[in-house]
This record gives C-alpha cells, structure tokens and sequence, in this order.
C-alpha cells in the first residue's frame, strides 16, 4: 500500500480546520423548511481522518419528532393535490440545485465519513440522475385500464402517495440513498422525513438545501440516535419506513411496524461473492475485485466480501490482485488518495478483530492486514487480501464490512455457485468469464437480487437495486421502487347505473340448487 506522499503534518493542517460556515449545521434540526437548534442532547461528530471534533448531532426530542411528523402530512395534502407535470418541474429543480452544491456536499461527506472526495462527489451525481429518473417515471404511468368484465363498464386502477416516508439512511452513502429514496417518494406523492446515521448528520442537514424551493414541511430533517428512528418507526402518522443498516436494526423495524400493517423497505446487509473462471481476462480481473472489495474502505452493502477463484488461475490472480491492492494510496479522503479512513474508532477496532480472526482460523496475509504504520492520527487500516481462506471461516460466512479480499480455491464453478449460494444473504454476486454458458449458469443459479457479469458494482437508475434472504425486503430503483412508495387504487364504473341483473337478487329459480323447493 502506498501512504499518500502528502507531508501528514502539513496536509492536517492544511484541512483540519472547520471551515466557519458549518457552524450553521451543528446540533440542528430541519422542520418546515427551516434549520432550528435542537432542543435535545448532541453527540460529536468526529472527522476519522484527523480525529478532530467537527460538530455536532443533535438527538431531536419527542417534541420536535411530533412536529416534523405533523407539518409533513399537512404539507403532503397539498404536495398530492398539483399536478404530475408540476411535482416533476419541482422535483427536476431540486436536482439542477443539486448539481450547484456538488462540491460543498462532496467535501462535507468526506470530511464526516472519510471517503474520497472523488466518491463523495460522484455519490451526488448519481443522486442527481436519480431524481431526474423519478420525476419522470412518476408521471409515465400512474395505474391501468383494463378490459372491463361487464361489457360497457370502465375498469382502471390509480396510484396514490402512502402519506408520510421515513427514511433511516447509513452512514456510507447518505446522500444518494436518500435521492433514490426520497425521489421516488416525493415523485409519488408523498412527505419524507429523514433520520440520517449520526456521522453524517451535517451532510444531510447541508443536503436539505436542495428541497427547500419545495412546500414547507414536505421533506424535513431529524438526527439522532436509534430512540428518534423507532419514535418515528412507531408513530401512526408516519406510513412508511425506508432503511438501510444491519439486521438486528431492521428485524427491529419490521418487528415494530407489523402491528400496524406498515410498509417497510429494508436493506440489512450483504456478502456478495466474486468469482473469477479461467477463462476471465486475468489482469482485467484483478482490477475489478480490487474495486469491488475497497470501494469506501469496503464499507458498502454490495462490496465483494469472498472471492472464489478457479485452482487453474488461483496463484495468478492473487498475484494480480495483490498487484492492485499494494498500489492504493491511502490517507485523508481530501488529499490524492484512493482509501480513506474507516469511518469511525469502533468500525476499525471490529474489522481489525475480524482480520485477526480469520488469521487464527489459519488464514493468511498476502498484502496489508495492519494499520498503517506511518498514519499517527485516523481510523485507517490497510486494504487487505487473505489467502488460505476455507469456506467455512467467520469472515466468508458473516458481512466484513471493511477492505479486504478473503480469497478461496475452488476446483469448478459448480463448486463456487454451491458455496456462494450457502449465505444467509442474497444481495448481489459477481463472476468473471468469457464463456456465455458459464454466465448463463451464474445468473440462473445465483440467490441474489443483482448479477454483475464482468462489470462489478454498477448501478443503473432504471433497474431494481435489492437482494432476498437476510439482506431484506423490497426493491429501491426502477420501476418497483417507485411502487414501493404508492398505494393502487382498483375503480369500476357503470356509466349507466344499469341494473345487474345476472348476479343481483332475486337469485333466478333455475340457478337454485336441483329440487330445492319453496
């Protein structure tokens, strides 16, 4: 691994200090329209590249929870009642607003969870094309008609809002979870209220900016910690919850929603396999694992978490792969660098404790596998490739969550598909090959919600992003995200008011059961 060549000292210097104008986001909250100072308790918000102290995040009190919740469905009557047309103007104006803040976004979120600022800035422009997507596909198809089962009647459906949407983001990618989020929601007609994850609290806060040409209270802003999302999880008035995180959280969710029949979208984890054949352009290969496992530090849901690799290639593609991996540079995510920091003292102690697990359990370290040794300040930790890895090791069977690349033998792809499918996860899954019926065979055979067939990682706004087994329920994207955000509406009529004789009373006596009397 690299160190970015940067003198440390000189570049803490150089961006440690708070720029003034963030002041204006720290210990706030966002209701009707307006940022207010909290009334609750605040937690640091901690920069994990310098380990300075940031801001703050704010806890939002019951009071202002009940606010927000209020203000947001009187503001959605109204939001539902303009037209299609209007909402998509409205919502196409946000993202142009979006594109404005692109830079002042994209440092923030660096700065609060550490990853480059290429990733942070590239993370809003996918929102932007997210919110674009929205605006139009909300106005595209709006229900059915369907041919009537009584000749001259008119039978059709109608999509309508939910109400009021909750969305409990993460701290990985903030911002473009909730424009997929709050872009369908607000495209269908909804109100949202975001609780962001308490280390990217002024990222959000910064990112209401963006809405604020929108009626007051329609999408509004609420930090805090796990007691302010279960107050709004809990509410009647609120009538969707939209999260992303770890199961235990989202069983907690769907757990809480269920006495009221309330919608949940939940996605609670991944350990998405990699799989790379024989007849796979090595070097190409290695390049895309490299990505698909330190992307964000390996802090994203759809990271590659085990590699199963074919003994033929076995030796070669580790070689390449530690080739990739030994040539990132790491260091503040504000400086030229490919690593950032893991986003928090705790995430790095975890995955550290996991990396020596798997040690103990007889893996061993091809490249990284420590921290580095010249880093004095920040939660950094080496990207990391493992080698000897069985499949039944803790770090193949349970989601890492930070950048390693624990790598398997296997000796067919049968093997790799078995042993893939044996997670109680089914997010996403790879494999490298140039064989069309090796292909065919993976995506059939795969138990997961997205195949990546020698492209890792993409997302595509047109298209269902979301995973079975533990990873969660429902779909985020395309055209099932969006339904996901709206009610259907089933409506028959008879313009004429005709009598229905063929199945109203009186029963005809000649359909009455056979010598019935009477």
């Amino acid at each position: 691994m690299k160190i970015s060549t940067q003198s440390q000292r000189s570049l803490t210097d150089r961006i440690a200090a708070q720029p003034p104008d963030y002041q204006r986001l720290s210990g706030k909250v966002f209701i009707e329209g307006e940022l207010h100072p909290s009334q609750g308790a605040s937690l640091d918000i901690i920069d994990p590249a310098t380990e300075n102290v940031i801001g703050q995040c704010a806890i939002a009190t019951p009071a202002e929870i009940d606010r927000a919740i209020a203000a947001a469905n009187k503001s959605q009557l109204g939001w539902w009642q303009i037209s299609a047309l209007e909402r998509a103007e409205l919502l196409h104006a946000v993202a142009r607003r979006l594109k404005l803040m692109q830079p002042e976004l994209a440092e923030l979120l660096t700065r609060e969870m550490g990853k480059p600022y290429k990733e942070s800035a590239d993370e809003v422009a996918w929102s932007i094309t997210a919110i674009d997507y929205y605006a139009e596909i909300a106005r595209h198809e709006a229900g059915k008609v369907y041919g009537p089962a009584v000749a001259g009647q008119f039978h059709y459906s109608i999509k309508e809002p939910l109400g009021t949407v909750v969305s409990i983001l993460p701290f990985n990618y903030p911002i473009v979870l909730f424009a997929w989020q709050a872009g369908a929601a607000l495209a269908a007609g909804n109100a949202v209220i975001v609780k962001p994850s308490e280390m990217t609290t002024m990222t959000t806060l910064l990112l209401m900016a963006a809405f604020t040409d929108l009626p007051s209270g329609l999408v509004q802003c609420l930090p805090g910690d796990a007691t302010v999302g279960m107050r709004l999880t809990d509410s009647p008035d609120t009538h969707m919850i939209a999260f992303t995180g770890g199961v235990a959280a989202g069983q907690a969710i769907a757990q809480s929603c269920a006495p009221q029949f309330k919608r949940t979208l939940i996605e609670a984890s991944g350990n998405d396999p990699f799989i790379v054949m024989p007849s796979a352009p090595l070097e190409v290969a290695a390049r895309g694992a490299a990505f698909a496992a330190m992307l964000n530090c390996g802090q994203v849901c759809t990271s590659a978490e085990r590699f199963y690799v074919h003994t033929e290639i076995y030796d070669r593609f580790v070689e390449l792969l530690v080739q990739e991996v030994q040539a990132l540079r790491i260091g503040n995510g504000l400086d030229k660098v490919d690593i950032g920091p893991m986003v928090s003292a705790r995430s790095r102690d975890r995955f550290e404790a996991t990396i020596n697990h798997a040690i103990s359990q007889g893996a061993t370290v091809a490249c990284g596998g420590k921290r580095p040794a010249s880093a004095e300040t920040g939660w950094f930790y080496e990207p990391t490739v493992l080698v000897d890895v069985h499949p039944d090791m803790d770090i193949v069977n349970n989601e890492p969550f930070g950048p390693v690349a624990p790598i398997v033998r296997v000796d067919s792809l049968y093997e790799a598909l078995k042993l893939a499918n044996r997670s109680q996860f089914g997010l996403g899954g790879n494999i490298y090959t140039m064989r069309l019926d090796e292909s065919m065979k993976a995506i059939n055979a795969l138990q997961v919600g997205m195949v990546w067939v020698n492209a890792p990682l993409l997302d595509n706004d047109a298209g269902p992003f979301g995973g079975r087994k533990m990873t969660g329920i429902g779909r985020e994207l395309g055209a099932e995200g969006l339904d996901n955000f709206r009610h259907t509406k089933l409506v028959m009529i008879d313009p004429e008011a005709a009598p229905q004789d063929f199945w109203w009373f009186p029963y005809a006596d000649a359909e009455a059961f056979p010598g019935a009397t009477g």
